[in-house]
């Protein structure tokens, strides 16, 4: 049998170790699933405040605001354009033209730049959230962690967020987004400076009068409501309730009120047909003691207020 030289063997070995690195690597990355997010580098905007800091010269310090054109005006430089420039850019070009003016020494112009105000950059979080505005876009923004920042949805909000791209206005993404479900839907979606996140309005649905539970549901767009669902939702009708001559009060397209008289107990007991409910329609649910003719279910109607309650997690 023929010996193996020192070298040999101590080749072998690292060659079975950089192959088993490379294997562990590749089952790390497996295991992580989606690739890690990435900061996103921020560029210099019109309207961003910039402030530059010139090593030992106070006098070419200070604040300045980017104009319309993309400028600045440094002392005894006059304008420099920065727009598009990161941070770091702005701070290499500074440098370079107080040392090109010959104001400054080669290896002794030291500029630090820090983008104080992002007036374009940030994140817009429009629509049914507590917080509606401008968020700031530092470091890696993650869709959960914006909505969290604008104080969550609001209970009218929809099951769904619209995600709109600075780099592709055109082409808004709609997502699945519900962390008050009983199983949260928080999907993972890095946002960007300049993306807006909307969150449009839910349909919802009132049920009033002699149930045990009124309000307003939302309805979560995956799922029809229909009267029998509603009126489970409503915790059922009191005792005196006349559920035969209910009232369903809908908003037509030329914003006239039309009354459809339902007999709600036919249909929990499945001798009439169950009747899908839309976005803005009122259940109501009359007393026995005294007929509601169709006047006074419009009326109700109209004078729903702020004081209704709406509800989320009972239907989703």
């Amino acid at each position: 049998m023929k010996k193996v030289s020192s070298m040999a063997r101590t080749f072998a070995f690292a060659a079975i170790s950089a192959l088993l690195l490379l294997q562990a690597s590749a089952g790390l990355g497996q295991l992580t699933g989606s690739p890690t997010p990435s900061v996103p580098a921020l560029t210099v905007s019109s309207g961003d405040l910039i402030e530059i800091g010139i090593y030992d010269n106070a006098d070419l310090s200070g604040r300045f605001r980017v104009d319309e054109k993309g400028n600045i005006t440094v002392p005894l430089l006059g304008l420099v354009h920065v727009e598009g420039m990161t941070a770091e850019q702005v701070g290499t070009t500074i440098e370079n033209r107080y040392v090109e003016a010959d104001i400054l020494k080669a290896g002794k112009a030291h500029a630090t730049v820090f983008i104080a105000e992002y007036a374009t950059q940030g994140i817009w979080v429009n629509g049914e959230v507590k917080t509606p505005g401008l968020y700031p876009a530092l470091g890696i923004r993650m869709l959960n962690d914006v909505m969290t920042a604008a104080g969550g949805v609001s209970m009218a909000a929809s099951s769904k967020v619209i995600i709109t791209r600075k780099s592709d206005p055109d082409h808004p993404v709609t997502v699945d987004y519900n962390p008050e479900a009983l199983t949260p839907v928080v999907p993972r979606i890095q946002i960007f400076p300049g993306d807006t996140i909307t969150v449009p309005r839910a349909g919802i649905v009132y049920v009033l009068g002699r149930v045990n539970r009124p309000g307003g549901f939302v309805l979560d767009g995956r799922k029809a409501l229909t009267v029998e669902t509603a009126m489970a939702l409503a915790a059922g009708s009191e005792s005196a309730a006349a559920m035969n001559h209910a009232h369903l009060v809908r908003t037509l397209e030329d914003g006239r009120k039309e009354d459809i008289l339902l007999n709600v107990n036919k249909i929990l007991d499945a001798k009439a047909p169950d009747v899908a409910l839309k976005d803005g329609d009122i259940l109501f649910i009359p007393t026995s003691t005294g007929k509601l003719v169709m006047q006074q279910a419009i009326s109700s109607a109209l004078n729903i207020g702020t004081s209704v309650l709406i509800y989320r997690t009972a239907y989703q």
